[in-house]
Formats: structure tokens, sequence, C-alpha cells
């Protein structure tokens, strides 16, 4: 039986109709699919070539970046140097005082929960915020910048959670390949989807705590 242009026309009108106006669960189902497999194989893999990595947004499932209270209180707030100290005098060991840390991008962190939007981080300078893989977690890691030094094989980062006391293991001796890109934005709480349909699906992006 030979298909005719009315046969495919009238093939694509109905596939159309399915799709955007009957109202049945598996055109529902089918829509779910398409909104997937759109923002998995298009608008995700889009995002990535347009700033230059292979994880352009990332949802937070930690606290390591929250500050509590206002700005104020938590630069006041308990940190541990040799020995207890507060976050102010842990940072001026980096020679970051408080009117640096107020130039910082993403000065008052963020919250689990949140998304964020990544970037190449060819020009990563102290005080952004890196996505990195480490030794020591599975899942990647958020951290802010607070020192970098120049090696053979090119910058080595050492990092700080802002709500953490002090810096980790993983936070030290970080290099150019482990990190994934370093952040723009974010928009808060939008990760608690992501993250929904992470744990669901293994859909897309990845977590980082």
């Amino acid at each position: 039986m030979k298909l005719t242009k009315e046969d495919v026309k009238r093939a694509l009108r109905k596939t159309w109709h399915f799709i955007w106006e009957e109202d049945s669960i598996w055109s529902w189902i089918v829509n779910i699919v398409l909104a997937f497999v759109l923002i998995k194989f298009i608008v995700y893999p889009g995002l990535g070539f347009a700033f230059g990595t292979s994880y352009p947004i990332v949802a937070v499932v930690s606290g390591s970046m929250e500050h509590d209270g206002s700005f104020d209180n938590w630069w006041e707030s308990e940190a541990r140097c040799e020995q207890e100290c507060t976050q102010e005098q842990w940072y001026a060991q980096y020679e970051i005082n408080k009117e640096n840390f107020k130039d910082f991008k993403l000065k008052n962190g963020f919250n689990k929960g949140d998304i964020i939007f990544l970037r190449g981080a060819k020009k990563a300078d102290v005080g952004d915020v890196l996505v990195f893989m480490s030794p020591y977690k599975k899942e990647p890691i958020i951290h802010r910048i607070v020192d970098i030094e120049t090696s053979d094989n090119g910058k080595v980062y050492q990092t700080k959670g802002d709500h953490n006391v002090a810096a980790g293991k993983h936070d030290k001796d970080i290099q150019e390949k482990q990190v994934l890109g370093k952040s723009m934005f974010k928009i808060p709480y939008l990760g608690w989807i992501k993250i929904g349909f992470v744990e669901l699906l293994g859909f897309f992006g990845i977590y980082v705590s």
C-alpha cells in the first residue's frame, strides 16, 4: 500500500492532537518523556556548550556553603585555626578581609536545594566558587577558592566551604583537571525539583556537596 502525502498529513495531525490536545494519561506520559528528552539531549548540552563546561547546572545537596544569619553574624561565627577562632581570623590567614569577601560572587553563600549555574573555570580567581571532584568523596564538591598556587601542571587551588569551620582534606591541592566549573549565579531552592528527578530517574546533571 502506497503512503500518500495526505496519509502523512493525517498521521501528523493525529500525533499533534494526541501530544498537545488530548487529555489522557498516555498523552501526559508522552509529554513528560518528551520534556525529559528535550532537556537531557538539547537544553542541557546546549547550555554546556554555551558556558564551556560539561556540567552547566548543578543542584546543591549540603549546607557547606550556607551562612547563618546576616553576613556580619557569619563573619564573626566560629571557625578553627590552630585553635578556636572566628571566620574573620581564619580568612585573614589568606589575606582575605571583610571588604575583599564582600566583593566575591555569591558572597552570602547559598543553601541546600539551590540551583547553581556554572561556566568553565580557566580564569578562576580567589573568591570564586568551584565545583570539583575529590578522591575523598564520590560526589562533586562546591566550595570557595581561598588560595591559588602554580605548579608544573597548572594552577593548584585550595578551597573552603563558607559554613565550615576550616578547610578539609578534600579542599587542598585541587588540580585544574579536577575542576568541573565555577559558579556564576544561583536560583534559590529550584534544585529540589532537580534533586527529585535525579533520585527517581538518574536523569541529568549532578549533585554537589
